[in-house]
């Protein structure tokens, strides 16, 4: 992984679509930030663990964002702007690549991504209402196809199916792992076959 994939990314998402689609009816919309840096040339993903005293989704890993605001005049906004409340980075420092395909939640969620690219090194600032810690892992760790698995879930009486990516003791699962394998399949390096549309639990 290199440059040379720096420029893939950018370039597939420049066609993907910049507009969003109408939000389903009953779901919250939210927006989240997909944090990509470069190590050495090798781009990496930053993601955050939330703390055991959030409201929602409490111990999960997840990318910084959150539920759209009054204020926000678009998701990207909400993006950017829960990802400065969440680990500090500055409004206007990231390059924002493009949109990957909104997911939906059982809990109530429709989650717009948005792929941007973020200095590196930086002085993050963990909010430690809702941050446990920061992870980072190379792009290419998602890669293997051995680290995924599918399984259901039950959730309020309901049996849905979600995904799931597990590395030595880090488990991404739910909605966040929906949206790493959406970007995977943007760039021809899926592990699964998500043709087979599933809810996810987040």
């Amino acid at each position: 992984m290199n440059l040379s994939t720096l420029a893939r990314i950018k370039e597939l998402l420049s066609h993907a679509s910049a507009a969003p689609p109408v939000p389903p009816p009953g779901l919250l919309p939210a927006g989240v930030l997909v944090p990509l840096f470069l190590v050495h040339e090798d781009p990496h993903l930053l993601f955050t663990q939330r703390t055991f005293t959030v409201r929602d989704h409490q111990g999960q890993i997840s990318f910084p964002g959150g539920v759209q605001d009054p204020g926000d005049p678009d998701l990207l906004m909400t993006a950017i702007r829960e990802t400065e409340e969440e680990i500090g980075l500055t409004a206007g420092v990231a390059e924002v690549l493009g949109r990957l395909e909104p997911v939906t939640t059982v809990t109530g969620y429709w989650i717009n991504p948005f792929v941007a690219l973020v200095p590196h090194p930086y002085e993050f600032r963990p909010n430690p209402l809702e941050v446990q810690q920061l992870l980072t892992f190379p792009l290419r760790e998602f890669f293997p196809a051995a680290r995924w698995s599918t399984g259901d879930y039950e959730y309020k009486g309901r049996v849905i199916r979600v995904c799931c990516w597990r590395y030595a003791q880090t488990v991404i699962w739910g909605a966040t792992a929906r949206i790493l394998l959406n970007f995977l399949t943007l760039l021809g390096e899926n592990p699964l076959d998500v043709q087979e549309e599933a809810p996810c639990l987040d």
